[in-house]
């Protein structure tokens, strides 16, 4: 008879750190609270966050007649990999604020607050803190406020150091002012604006395109890239077009000039232009009108892949469009260049069966 004495299990034998967790809600409360404005009610760590829609402080009066709320969700995908094999944590974080928010504003919506969520299997708080350094910095660059979020060690499900991100904003729009493209009609003028490279749509391609059948490695400086290592350029966080956009929409609060607009992700420009268009219309894309970023080069020459799979797959250097009235056409983009844009006009709208035409 085996009389040793059974040793209690605790959640840590099981591949659970609490006291991990505790760690990291402490390193992280400087990042989150850095994002607050005078909507976020009540103190950090509570068990949900508080927002007020509408104040009526003299100094911060902000009051919505017919408010409607946006919310949205979306993730990093696999750009995870690149940024774990990279070492590199503290972008992934901008890219997923960035995936949400510039989803969001595509209604004409202000975001308010953005919720994140990680699920890992071995729950490090300086590894967290990181990545929660980028998803800080993009609810900076998109004046919403980081209210909560929830970190998951599942080592059962997650191996090792893996990890993945989601994320949820809300936001909020003038029931009269939403944008949903039902405005737009033929002759009015698609304006795009310049992307940060992939952004964060079609990394399964681009990882095996470059890494995979080419052989780079992350630290390879290709000719194409012109001095940039692949790492650096796969990571290049997704540009936050929010203060851009609402910036202009701010310039027209009475006339219905921005008809309609569309976040250039997965299904690039023929998958996500032609969502903002109404039944029998078109856009006619000027093919040659903007410079591809040599991203996009490399992986069509090393995978190879052909320009229709390129532009069904990447945004090609668009990460977003407006469709405008076109006699607003050039002060709207004088709007957009001095808010630190690259903008160009793209194409225009046609009478058409939807299907985006190439010119």
């Amino acid at each position: 008879m085996d009389d040793k004495p059974v040793i209690p299990m605790t959640y840590r034998d099981a591949g659970v750190d609490i006291e991990a967790g505790d760690r990291m809600v402490d390193l992280i409360r400087g990042l989150v609270e850095r994002t607050h404005n005078p909507r976020v009610m009540g103190s950090y760590g509570g068990f949900a966050g508080l927002f007020r829609l509408d104040y009526n402080e003299k100094l911060f009066k902000r009051n919505y007649r017919e408010p409607v709320l946006v919310g949205c969700t979306d993730g990093v995908g696999t750009k995870l990999l690149v940024a774990i094999a990279a070492g590199k944590l503290d972008t992934v974080g901008i890219d997923l604020v960035a995936m949400n928010v510039n989803d969001l504003i595509c209604c004409g919506a202000e975001p308010l607050f953005f919720l994140d969520y990680i699920g890992t299997g071995k729950l490090d708080p300086l590894r967290m803190a990181e990545i929660l350094k980028g998803v800080s910095e993009g609810c900076c660059q998109a004046s919403c406020a980081l209210l909560g979020g929830e970190t998951a060690e599942m080592p059962d499900i997650y191996k090792g150091a893996d990890f993945d991100l989601a994320g949820f904003s809300v936001g909020v729009v003038e029931r009269r002012r939403i944008i949903d493209g039902s405005r737009t009609e033929a002759g009015d003028v698609v304006i795009a604006l310049a992307s940060h490279g992939l952004h964060s749509n079609g990394y399964g391609l681009a990882r095996r395109a470059l890494l995979e059948r080419a052989g780079l490695r992350l630290d390879d400086r290709p000719p194409e890239l012109e001095g940039a290592t692949v790492a650096a350029e796969l990571l290049r966080p997704t540009r936050i077009y929010v203060r851009s956009v609402l910036n202009v929409l701010s310039r027209y609060r009475v006339k219905h000039i921005i008809k309609g607009m569309a976040h250039i992700t997965g299904g690039g420009l023929p998958g996500n232009l032609t969502r903002s268009l109404p039944a029998g219309l078109t856009v006619r894309v000027k093919r040659d009108s903007w410079p591809v970023p040599p991203i996009f080069k490399l992986i069509a020459a090393r995978g190879p892949v052909d320009d229709i799979e390129m532009s069904r797959v990447f945004n090609m250097g668009v990460g977003f469009a407006l469709i405008v009235a076109p006699s607003f056409a050039a002060s709207i983009m004088n709007t957009l260049r001095r808010c630190g844009e690259r903008c160009w006009v793209l194409g225009k709208v046609r009478k058409g069966n939807g299907e985006l035409q190439w010119a």
